[in-house]
């Protein structure tokens, strides 16, 4: 489980993060100012930083500089959302900037990416209760063990890598059996519903018309 600790002065903007962020299975710790991140920061191993800039005691920039020493990747969350702003932040080593108010949704999509990035995720794919293990290429829901084919695997990482992107059916014929699409389509169909059925994911594995699938969450 990754851990991220989020350093926010606002208490209903924090929980508003540590909520939806628990939801996908995130540990989140809150610091409610620059001082007191900065305190669990020497004590605590962080795989994720979501840093306010104006913060009582120590502000974001100056705290920026000392995360960057332990090289753990920072998002800066703030209202400073002018071009200049962003700039700075990101020319001081933000690995991410995101401007309030935001869409739970970006932000959910901006912590994957980044921990993608870094190599944080590399050996786990996460969606809602459901973990893919890459190492082992095994798959567990709600801590209990799912078997999956080899092409219902790979089919699986590719929706939860590309989550809310609707993919075209050839392209994920292609990525997953490596052959050329000829255009008959049942055998891709067949293992979504076995997908969906195994996973109870009949809800979260749309069919776009004309276009493939969309994991929806």
């Amino acid at each position: 489980m990754y851990k991220i600790l989020i350093i926010e002065d606002e208490q209903p903007i924090a929980n508003l993060i540590e909520m939806n962020l628990s939801m996908e299975r995130y540990q989140c710790t809150w610091a409610e100012d620059g001082i007191q991140g900065a305190n669990l920061l020497e004590k605590n191993k962080y795989d994720l930083v979501l840093l306010d800039i104006m913060l009582p005691g120590i502000d974001g920039y100056e705290l920026l500089e000392y995360i960057k020493t332990y090289q753990i990747p920072v998002i800066f969350v703030t209202a400073k959302g002018s071009l200049k702003e962003k700039i700075k932040g990101l020319n001081l080593g933000a690995d991410d900037y995101l401007v309030k108010p935001f869409q739970v949704g970006e932000l959910i999509a901006r912590v994957e990416a980044v921990l993608r990035r870094v190599g944080k995720s590399s050996k786990e794919l996460r969606f809602k209760n459901i973990i893919m293990f890459l190492d082992s290429r095994t798959v567990h829901k709600d801590n209990e063990p799912i078997y999956l084919t080899v092409k219902e695997f790979d089919l699986l990482a590719e929706l939860i890598q590309n989550r809310n992107i609707a993919l075209y059916r050839q392209q994920l014929y292609e990525k997953v059996w490596g052959d050329e699409y000829m255009g008959e389509t049942r055998t891709l169909d067949a293992h979504i519903q076995r997908i969906r059925k195994k996973l109870d994911l009949d809800n979260q594995i749309k069919t776009v018309f004309r276009i493939g699938y969309r994991l929806e969450g």
